[in-house]
């Protein structure tokens, strides 16, 4: 975290203070924004609703209609309601919510305990992700977490939950799941967090900067809000450029002015929205503004607010491939359209570098299960590999018949550290099958058998947290005919 740096574009908001201090305290915090005030819930539903408030965590749903949901079920179930702050931030290219959380701690917890407050919920949950830091190491998110609370001498209570650092960690459902003592992966199907979340209680869960931007609602007020920004989203956006930078700037800012306020060289394309999001060309670029509705008229999303400039030296279609290899590994393992879908997208996009695909080979990947999946994983790849063959498409031409760009792949886009972008494979030996079917009964959302009862497909990549039941299977074939090949660590 050391290595980001923070740029306020107009007057800051959530980086009011950082000019002068590393970390705002308690005491700066309540001289820079003013006491915590004492709203009811409707009053708070109102505020959110005025302020046009919506989540920062990817999927814009607007805060009011969450509160209202929460009020709406703990009314019905006559039950007490928790409330979670979303900072476990699973994409590798966004540091937004580690800064808030290591500079500016007190607008976040200023905003859930508001919630809490209006709800009635004694506790906050605050969902981090565990870097794997060794015991002698700062964890810089946690340690300004316990100093924020001791600060705030709250009657409040708030508990932090590390998380994975895994892609789906920041996947809602996830972090429930986490937070309740199970696997942190999105559940197998759809859940409502405001009916059954922590404790299966009805819980508010939002992202972290949601909740900084709501505690600049209550103080300032509605119209002070919407002195700056949009008239269909006031107030400022938080961004993390090229990975180390985060932005402040006023929602509707044009993306090649952070862009130069950042330093950003010539590139042939940005990646706005992280690794579920969309790739813009240059013409797209110069037309773009950084609100939801300023992006989504280029083709783009705003999501997380992750904006990835690609530099003119590198081969973008083996950028994005490697990228989609990550992604493929980081499935949850849970249904059809990841362990499936993802792997073979991965694959198609491969081939088409290697002049052994196409673009349709490609589309056709993307649209597996698509709509279907457990949670939106497979369909924001889906996304981001289209983009790509669209902002590419001299690439794609280049790569099929002229034998490559003749650019590097260099590592360009931000992942974790690690074999992260390779799989295990499970292969069929078809001098061994005699077509028993079992490994598809042990297997169901990975091995389909033909017409014939035999797998149709003889190599297939295995997620990680499938290769023990694909183990197994090896294990249990009669005729021996499995076999598993893993990556070295």
């Amino acid at each position: 975290m050391n290595r980001t740096r923070t740029l306020t574009l107009g007057e800051p908001r959530l980086t009011r203070g950082l000019d002068h201090h590393r970390r705002v305290a308690h005491g700066t915090h309540v001289d820079l924004h003013g006491p915590l005030p004492d709203l009811a819930v409707d009053e708070l539903i109102t505020l959110a609703g005025l302020g046009g408030l919506r989540g920062r965590g990817g999927a814009g749903f607007p805060f009011a209609r969450k509160l209202r949901a929460v009020q709406t079920a703990v009314a019905r179930r006559q039950c007490g309601p928790r409330v979670v702050v979303n900072a476990a931030e699973g994409e590798p290219g966004s540091a937004k919510d580690r800064m808030l959380l290591t500079r500016v701690p007190h607008l976040v917890l200023d905003g859930a305990e508001l919630a809490a407050r209006a709800l009635g919920s004694p506790q906050v949950v605050i969902g981090i992700a565990d870097r794997g830091t060794r015991r002698s190491d700062v964890d810089p998110v946690g340690e300004s977490l316990r100093e924020a609370v001791a600060e705030r001498r709250s009657a409040t209570a708030f508990r932090v939950v590390r998380m994975p650092h895994r892609f789906v960690s920041g996947q809602a459902g996830a972090l429930v799941e986490g937070i309740n003592g199970r696997t942190p992966l999105p559940p197998g199907s759809p859940r409502r967090t405001s009916e059954n979340g922590v404790g299966g209680l009805p819980t508010l869960l939002s992202n972290a900067e949601t909740y900084a931007h709501l505690a600049l609602l209550a103080a300032g007020g509605a119209d002070a809000y919407a002195a700056v920004g949009t008239p269909d989203q006031p107030g400022t956006v938080l961004l993390t450029v090229g990975g180390d930078t985060v932005v402040e700037a006023p929602a509707g800012t044009p993306l090649v002015h952070v862009l130069g306020v950042c330093g950003s060289p010539p590139a042939q394309a940005v990646l706005v929205g992280g690794y579920h999001g969309a790739w813009l060309a240059p013409p797209a670029v110069a037309r773009a503004r950084l609100s939801r509705a300023g992006l989504a008229e280029v083709g783009g999303t705003l999501g997380a607010g992750i904006v990835l400039p690609l530099a003119e030296n590198v081969c973008p279609l083996g950028e994005t491939a490697r990228t989609l290899r990550y992604l493929a590994r980081e499935s949850a393992g849970q249904c059809g359209p990841c362990v499936r879908g993802l792997p073979a997208l991965a694959d198609a996009f491969l081939a088409l570098i290697g002049g052994e695909g196409d673009p349709g080979a490609v589309e056709a990947a993307a649209g597996i299960g698509e709509g279907k999946g457990a949670c939106a994983h497979p369909d924001g790849a889906a996304v981001f590999a289209r983009s790509a063959l669209r902002a590419f498409a001299s690439d794609v031409s280049a790569h099929a018949w002229g034998g490559g760009c003749g650019r590097p792949v260099r590592g360009a886009l931000p992942l974790p550290d690690g074999p992260a972008d390779r799989y295990a494979r499970l292969s069929v030996d078809w001098s061994r099958c005699d077509g028993h079917g079992l490994c598809a009964e042990l297997l169901p959302e990975l091995v389909r058998l033909d017409a014939n009862g035999f797998p149709e497909d003889p190599d297939l990549p295995v997620p990680a947290s499938w290769e023990a039941d694909a183990d197994r299977a090896v294990r249990m074939c009669p005729a021996l005919a499995l076999r598993m090949s893993v990556p070295e660590a």
